[in-house]
């Protein structure tokens, strides 16, 4: 039996996951790495304690499984897109992590845009700008920290870091750098012109060299094997982008179905032959399957609101969760379930990290009464998720000439019935999982399984490892009332629009 090692490392989460050659299962290990936050809008990460913790998380994940580092055929990585990990010329990192939910540098995509620079950008990388791309963060980092630059000599993304780590060899995969705005997207290379339209020409020669997502981009080596439990030697595989990882690992081959994948980021997207040109979406980037690009719709606006209310509006229940055994989310999903669909419960706008409709709106509860518990702010939570979702899936609906069969989910409200039901009801599609846990590091076997050759190409290893569950369908009156809430929610968004300016301008001062 073969096993394939997949690795996922998120905005805070790491997990290494151990597959068999027939997609099952057999073995997850995860932990958390600390979340900096230095000022307001600033999310970093320690990225040596982000490669300690790879390191942790493989060997324990080997240890679960019964197996050891000769028993893996290939390995391969994905992580979260956009932010910044800097490698110096010194063989260390330069400076923290930026991690995707950053939003210090909003003032350059709004700028860009203004002066006419966004539209020339699009025309090559065929995306709009946002503030956590590492462009956004260069240019940024530029002015207010021009020594980093100077020191750098790698720069990376999140995955290419730790596979640099795993085998000292610097690449950047293309799922990956084509979602950066790094990348000409009709020449499928690195532009020096559109470097130059960010004022970045300095950073061309810190770009690694360009591979694919089942490429063999180096091998383990003896000091990552001594620390991981893998064997020297080993390959390593490209990877790609989480978002294209878990699109894989949910059976995304062809344009028929939407992928949402509910994390931290509200991700929301298809595939297809050529990307959208006409500026309605905001990325285009290259997928993980040859001649096929991948059209997005996002913003960091998903289930990290959920970790957000758990942490800190829940503390007395996560304790007697740990004392008694139970699990908190299963908790959670029985209070959303006391509180029927049609009550009204504040509307929340899930703009806690950034926003996909104002570069300074913030996350807000509006309309709450002394009726309201807890309870009712916990759905409010789940609803105001779903909405952006389908704020998101509504621009994608208006590229496609055809209603996509179902939505594949995935995400941590992949593993919530309750979740999942709501999203299929706000959505109005049957909504279908998969039969794994961890959706990125699975895309990361069947990408492994091609790179290793036990599969001509990533279409056939998914075919035969993917194991879609049963759609769940949409109930008609229930979306009935969430269309209404959905305007609400729509509503709330408009009447804020104005306030936003108004308070950055005190954060600003104050």
């Amino acid at each position: 039996m073969k096993y394939y090692l997949g690795l996922d490392n998120g905005g805070t989460a790491t997990k290494a996951a151990v597959f068999d050659e027939n997609g099952r299962e057999v073995a997850v290990a995860g932990m958390d790495t600390a979340m900096l936050v230095p000022k307001p809008g600033f999310t970093e990460r320690d990225m040596e304690e982000m490669w300690e913790a790879n390191c942790q998380v493989i060997r324990r994940a080997l240890e679960k499984a019964g197996v050891t580092g000769e028993d893996i055929a290939c390995v391969a990585v994905c992580g979260h897109g956009k932010g910044l990990y800097l490698w110096g010329k010194d063989g260390r990192p330069v400076r923290n992590g930026i991690i995707s939910t950053d939003n210090r540098a909003w003032r350059y995509p709004k700028k860009w845009k203004e002066d006419g620079t966004e539209e020339k950008v699009f025309a090559l990388s065929c995306q709009h700008i946002l503030s956590s791309q590492p462009v956004s963060l260069l240019a940024w980092l530029k002015e207010h920290e021009p020594e980093t630059i100077e020191k750098t000599r790698w720069v990376f993304a999140c995955k290419d870091y730790v596979r640099f780590r795993l085998t000292g060899e610097a690449y950047a995969e293309r799922t990956d750098y084509s979602g950066c705005n790094l990348v000409n997207l009709h020449t499928g290379e690195y532009d020096p012109e559109l470097v130059k339209l960010f004022g970045l020409s300095e950073i061309l020669d810190k770009l690694p060299p360009l591979k694919y997502s089942t490429d063999i981009c180096g091998r383990i080596t003896e000091e990552a094997a001594k620390k991981t439990g893998l064997k020297a030697g080993t390959p390593v595989a490209g990877g790609a982008f989480d978002i294209d990882a878990c699109a894989l690992a949910v059976g995304i081959t062809d344009e028929e179905r939407v992928c949402m994948i509910a994390g931290t980021w509200s991700i929301n997207e298809y595939i297809r032959k050529t990307p959208v040109t006409d500026g309605s979406v905001m990325m285009n980037s290259f997928f993980c399957l040859p001649d096929y690009y991948l059209v997005e719709e996002c913003s960091p606006t998903s289930a990290g609101n959920n970790e957000w209310f758990m942490k800190n509006l829940l503390p007395e229940l996560r304790e007697e969760c740990k004392k008694t055994g139970k699990n908190i989310y299963e908790q959670m999903n029985e209070w959303v379930g006391e509180i029927p669909a049609e009550e009204f419960c504040p509307i929340y706008l899930p703009f806690l990290m950034a926003s996909n409709v104002h570069p300074n709106a913030l996350g807000s509860f509006v309309g709450i009464s002394n009726f309201h518990t807890r309870k009712h702010l916990l759905r409010s939570v789940y609803e105001g998720v779903a909405f952006s979702h389908r704020y998101h899936l509504e621009k994608l609906l208006a590229t496609r000439t055809e209603q996509p069969k179902s939505i594949r989910l995935a995400g941590g409200a992949a593993r919530s019935p309750m979740w999942t039901q709501m999203f299929a009801d706000v959505m109005k599609l049957p909504v279908e999982g998969v039969e794994v846990s961890e959706t990125g590091a699975f895309g990361c076997a069947v990408l492994a399984a091609v790179a290793n050759g036990d599969a001509s190409d990533a279409k056939e290893a998914a075919d035969k490892m993917c194991r879609i569950l049963p759609k769940v369908e949409p109930d008609p009156a229930r979306s009935a009332v969430y269309d209404e809430k959905y305007r609400l929610y729509c509503q709330t968004i408009e009447a804020l629009d104005g306030v936003w300016d108004s308070v950055q301008g005190y954060r600003d001062r104050h």
